[in-house]
């Protein structure tokens, strides 16, 4: 176990320019007044943000909870807009024919009533904004001084987490996604080939899935596919709120398994549980939504931790083992190994840098020989999708409708996704440059570089979504307070804010 490393600035220092951030002690001069434009007048909300009663540990502590308590209550009262909204549906005795769509609730929903939209959106969006802004006072308190007990903490997020794996996942369907792709496998329909609708219409499992992506082969790797068909397994054919059920839970188990890897091998483990294990806004986001982001940051940090070790070059194998294990769930897990073999290429370590081709490589063409290479089709084929948050999305419909002045908007779509795809791989390496030269010399590259990549990644994808930054916060969490935290919980707020949604209320009916 590494020793820990106090984060410094004592009782007295208050630290400011983003929560857990090295900044500005309060003895210092507070910024000189002037015209005052957003960004000056932004800094200096957050110095009094950080010197205000937000930046101790109870108010904190109250703010993150109530936060989490909302994102339950919205869960609890499903279904709604902001939880898997499905009707129940009605069979036909005469043609056997199910019509209407299928509730998903589990054990502790359901049962004191539903909320209206308006409430349901409201309330979402108060708990993501009072998440965000717990998650900063907890930082910076931790930032003057305060040193809590992280087993403690640990414990506390046992508590919550084996509440929210048995409440409906809110903001986001893709669980029920992942329960259909596991039931085509079980049934020999290759999920790579084929969107849930191939289960047929009346399917249970096909009546769960948002309309949007009935038609939308897997995007996840074998071992997702593997963990969905179990998920499948548990729910039968009748019951897809048991798979959800059981997917919700196993990905609370992984959350608490990276917390507490954490808890044992990171450089402050206080900090560290802060922004991983108690993190209100992650909780929300991967155990309350049960993304599969887990598990690829569960993979990431372990080899990214193990590329830190002392132990021999051999080391390396086991790196690439542990992330090629991640794109087995989400290839985007590869983004860790590529910035670990390029601290390997810089640093002229050929052997290592071979074996941590090996290790990665030889784990994910091991995996997908079970299915086939075809599983990357549909990966690729996604990498062109375009987020409405996305900046890219304003540039692609300002380049369509130039080129639908001339009557050639199917051009003009071509030519957007071809210049998005050529332009954002360049400036994600830029911007990620540009974030590793923020940090200090004295943090270790294997750990600077992993982060500054997928940080990157998520700024300039066209496809971002909040629990995208699993990886980089885990990652983070890693090493002592650095001048990246504000940023990387700005924009997770964010993109938080921008995907809150169940679904829909879209009614859907068989004819």
């Amino acid at each position: 176990m590494t020793k820990p490393i106090s984060a410094g600035g004592g009782p007295g220092a208050v630290v400011v320019g983003g929560p857990g951030d090295n900044g500005r002690s309060a003895d210092e001069p507070r910024p000189a007044e002037g015209p005052g434009g957003p960004v000056s007048r932004g800094l200096e909300l957050v110095y009094k943000l950080a010197n205000s009663k937000l930046a101790t540990p109870r108010s904190a502590i109250i703010i993150s909870l109530v936060g989490l308590g909302l994102i339950m209550v919205v869960g609890i009262f499903s279904p709604n807009y902001n939880t898997l909204y499905r009707v129940p549906f009605i069979e036909n005795s005469k043609t056997g024919v199910r019509t209407g769509i299928v509730y998903i609730v589990l054990p502790l929903s359901g049962h004191l009533g539903h909320l209206p939209d308006w409430t349901s959106i409201a309330l979402t969006w108060t708990a993501i904004v009072m998440q965000c802004v717990g998650l900063a006072g907890l930082l910076w308190a931790n930032s003057r001084g305060w040193r809590p007990n992280p087993r403690h903490l640990f414990l506390v997020a046992c508590a919550i987490v084996a509440i929210m794996v048995f409440v409906t996942p809110v903001g986001s369907s893709d669980t029920t996604s992942y329960a259909a792709y596991g039931r085509m496998a079980n049934l020999g329909i290759d999920p790579y080939n084929n969107g849930p609708g191939q289960l047929g219409p009346s399917d249970l499992y096909t009546m769960t899935v948002g309309q949007m992506w009935r038609n939308t082969p897997s995007v996840y790797g074998p071992l997702a596919t593997w963990l969905q068909q179990l998920a499948a397994l548990f729910g039968g054919s009748s019951n897809p709120a048991a798979a959800v059920s059981f997917l919700m839970i196993m990905n609370g188990l992984v959350f608490l398994g990276v917390g507490y890897f954490l808890l044992r091998t990171a450089d402050d483990p206080v900090r560290a549980s802060l922004m991983w294990v108690a993190n209100p806004v992650l909780i929300q986001q991967l155990v309350g939504g049960g993304h599969l982001d887990t598990y690829v940051a569960a993979a990431s940090v372990v080899g990214v931790q193990l590329a830190r070790s002392r132990t021999s070059g051999w080391r390396y194998l086991w790196v690439g083992a542990a992330i090629g294990t991640g794109c087995c769930f989400k290839i985007t897990a590869g983004l860790a190994g590529v910035a670990v073999g390029w601290v390997l290429l810089n640093r002229r370590e050929w052997a290592n840098l071979l074996r941590l081709a090996v290790g990665g490589l030889g784990t994910v063409v091991f995996f997908y020989s079970f299915f086939g290479m075809h599983a990357f089709k549909q990966v690729l084929q996604a990498s062109s999708l375009v987020a409405t948050p996305s900046p890219w999305r304003a540039f692609q419909l300002t380049v369509e409708w130039v080129f639908g002045l001339f009557g050639a908007q199917s051009t003009g779509q071509r030519v957007s996704t071809d210049i998005i795809s050529i332009s954002w791989p360049i400036l994600m390496v830029l911007i990620a440059y540009a974030i590793y030269r923020k940090f200090g010399a004295d943090q270790p590259a294997v750990v600077t570089v992993p982060f500054a990549l997928c940080f990157a990644w998520i700024l300039v994808a066209p496809w971002s979504l909040p629990w995208y930054a699993a990886v980089a916060w885990v990652i983070l969490a890693l090493v002592p307070r650095n001048p990246m935290t504000r940023w990387l919980t700005l924009t997770t707020a964010y993109l938080a804010l921008m995907h809150c949604s169940g679904g829909g209320p879209a009614t859907w009916a068989n004819n």
